[in-house]
């Protein structure tokens, strides 16, 4: 008999990272070979779009890995001086390397090697960085001087290293020029530069670099069809020994608002809910589930703290004048917006001003807010959104257009499934 292989269900569903078991390249999307095609000196910008949380991330991945890659995260952005350190960082970029005794003087004091080794990292005025390794007695001190910009540019051109910077939307407009402006020489030379960003702001590196025009490749990430989404569970469960009925799946995939994280977090939440932690010995039968319960469980887990904080509004206001709803509760207008929101249960879509009013009108009981007061509370609540500590805000109100873009499947489905208004 064979013996059956055992898989930990940590590995086969990874929402938020690479599911090198459950991977769907979707190839008759035909994304990963159009994405190969820029390793072959293409000289343009790469703008990989698409929804959030659609796979952008694992695509670009699957091609450019981060091991033969320089990659960075606009939501970890501070300054573009640590920008520029980071990406040396990863190039490695040092000057100079010398060795000493087992001990060494520094302003934190001496240390001595033992059996182990120790790293301590230090940064000083100049633009000097110094990194020391103990190990074996001997101290291993390496530098680098000058401008890391510079360094980076230099070497990524002489490397051709692709660059990648992830959620490119999520750097301040100012910063985004500067940077692109940098990369032109690299990209004109055929170095492989991507950035990815979501749809509505795919033309942020032509509208702040007008050079660019003519010069930028778009590779849009659709969003998940269905029996794209089912494929997840469809390889996933039986790897784990795990028979569901087609129904489940079915209902995941139309729950999953068109995104590959929600519908593997739906197949690990079910396993959690069974204690399914590994491929089981005998098959394991799952025909009904409390999906109330399930999906209950994941909205409660990434979508609350960032609603709460919306909802909650700015730190100071004067506006906190209670309102009443239609089902007898009652609240201010940044929970009647809120409110509004999460009555339409929208997808990840863009919503306009003047449906989110009628919907505002239709739940109050009072007098609702005037639309120069809900534009303002709209304004405030997607600057709290753009400065939360996620790479990229949930929502996204464009006010000369007069749109609400709800830009995250797990915020989205918070709204369908967080709570009861």
């Amino acid at each position: 008999m064979e013996k059956i292989k055992i898989y930990r269900t940590s590995n086969v569903f990874v929402p938020g990272g690479f599911p090198e078991l459950t991977y769907n390249p979707r190839p008759e999307k035909k994304l990963e070979e159009t994405l190969k095609e820029t390793k072959d000196n293409l000289c343009k910008l790469v703008m990989v779009t698409g929804l959030t949380k659609s796979g952008k991330t694992v695509l670009t991945n699957s091609i450019y890995p981060q091991y033969e890659s320089v990659w960075f995260n606009g939501g970890t952005f501070s300054s573009e001086d640590e920008f520029w350190s980071d990406i040396a960082e990863q190039l490695e970029i040092f000057s100079d390397t010398t060795i000493s005794d087992n001990s060494e003087k520094t302003n934190q004091g001496e240390f001595n090697a033992g059996a182990g080794a120790q790293l301590v990292l230090f940064k000083f005025e100049g633009g000097a960085k110094y990194t020391h390794a103990v190990k074996k007695g001997k101290t291993t001190v390496r530098s680098r001087k000058g401008n890391p910009k510079t360094l980076a540019l230099q070497e990524l051109k002489r490397k051709k290293k692709p660059l990648i910077i992830d959620d490119f939307h999520y750097l301040p407009r100012d910063k985004q020029a500067s940077i692109v402006r940098a990369v032109k020489a690299l990209i004109f030379d055929g170095t492989p530069v991507i950035f990815i960003a979501i749809p509505h702001r795919r033309l942020d590196a032509v509208k702040v670099e007008r050079e660019m025009t003519g010069r930028v490749k778009t590779i849009n990430v659709p969003v998940w069809e269905k029996s794209e989404l089912k494929l997840i569970p469809e390889i996933g469960f039986p790897l784990l020994n795990i028979k569901t009925n087609e129904s489940i799946v079915n209902r995941f995939s139309n729950e999953a608002i068109g995104s590959p994280h929600l519908m593997q977090e739906f197949c690990r939440e079910l396993c959690n809910l069974y204690n399914v932690k590994e491929t089981t010995s005998e098959e394991f039968v799952i025909d009904k589930i409390d999906f109330k319960l399930l999906f209950s469980n994941i909205a409660e887990n990434t979508g609350k703290v960032i609603f709460d904080k919306l909802v909650k509004g700015p730190r100071q206001r004067t506006d906190r004048v209670e309102r009443k709803l239609a089902n007898g509760n009652t609240t201010d207008i940044y929970g009647l917006v809120l409110f509004a929101l999460a009555d339409l249960k929208p997808g990840i879509e863009k919503i306009d001003y003047e449906v989110l009013r009628s919907k505002i009108r239709e739940i109050s009981a009072g007098n609702p807010p005037q639309a120069h007061e809900v534009s303002r509370v709209l304004d405030k609540i997607s600057q709290i959104a753009a400065s939360d500590e996620s790479s990229t805000p949930v929502i996204d109100w464009e006010k000369e257009e007069r749109i609400l873009h709800v830009t995250d499947p797990f915020f989205a489905f918070y709204l369908r499934w967080g709570f009861e208004n």
